[in-house]
């Protein structure tokens, strides 16, 4: 009797104990990845190519190589005219003297578009590399006494890790007051290059869009903006060095527009509209 007494108080012993200890966590499930959208995997999809010629092909490498001899042929000869003040060159940064073709790399292997985020992310980790010619030709000019200004559409949220980044590279003036990235002004490159101007003669511009040589080259409403082109064509080849960038810019713009989820179906239009 007095051991099946011990049992019970036992037992309710544990059964007290159980009902006033702490309950167990249990680790939630893992939140399963969100898939893209349909319009981003059919833009991630149209993109891969001109992501591939850039990243890895030997013609792009070239063709760097190539716009960065020249540049160096207007350089001596612009450098042998007259001017007032002292030289400079003006370059952009993506795609000019910066490669970020890893960061569209990365995103056709996740079937992502641009993102801004994700952007932002591997500007702060500054580790693109040099493009092919791009530090060689600066560090020429600098020898040959020009000024170096970087105009880049970048914010100002990214510029210290850009000047980290160019500065780790070896590039030249690359400190605060030779980059200029993008302000609440926006896009418009012309208020930066005004800002030279006002103290050197820019003799050589060099950038992947037209964009960065003048403004008036975003209006692509007449024939895709080539007429403007063959108009200035003199200026352009004594002034402007034009870098490869099948990848994004003005040029895709005015074919697909800017909202990210109506761009696939634009360049679909876009070829029915122009196919033979």
């Amino acid at each position: 009797m007095m051991m099946r007494k011990a049992l019970m108080v036992a037992g309710t012993l544990l059964l007290a104990a159980c009902r006033t200890s702490a309950p167990v966590a249990t680790a939630p499930a893992p939140t399963p990845a969100i898939a893209p959208p349909a319009w981003e995997h059919a833009l991630a999809r149209q993109s891969t190519d001109a992501t591939l010629y850039q990243y890895s092909s030997a013609e792009a490498h070239r063709l760097f190589q190539q716009c960065y001899e020249l540049a160096r042929i207007r350089l001596d000869a612009n450098l042998a005219l007259p001017r007032a003040r002292p030289p400079a060159v003006v370059v952009d940064i993506d795609e000019t003297v910066l490669d970020n073709s890893p960061y569209q790399v990365k995103a056709a292997a996740q079937d992502r578009a641009f993102n801004a985020a994700t952007w932002n992310e591997w500007v702060l980790m500054a580790s693109a590399k040099p493009l092919p010619g791009a530090l060689e030709f600066l560090r020429y000019a600098s020898k040959m006494g020009c000024a170096v200004f970087y105009i880049s559409n970048r914010d100002e949220a990214g510029k210290n890790a850009t000047i980290k980044n160019l500065f780790e590279l070896g590039f030249p003036d690359a400190n605060e007051a030779h980059v200029l990235c993008m302000d609440a002004s926006g896009s418009d490159k012309t208020k930066r290059r005004n800002a030279v101007m006002a103290t050197h003669d820019i003799i050589l511009l060099a950038g992947d869009q037209l964009r960065d040589f003048d403004e008036a080259f975003k209006d692509r409403g007449t024939e895709l903006g080539k007429p403007l082109v063959d108009a200035r064509r003199d200026t352009l080849r004594d002034r402007f060095i034009l870098l490869p960038n099948p990848m994004y810019g003005t040029w895709l713009d005015a074919v697909a527009g800017k909202a990210d989820s109506l761009k696939a179906g634009n360049k679909s239009t876009f070829f029915q509209q122009h196919a033979y």
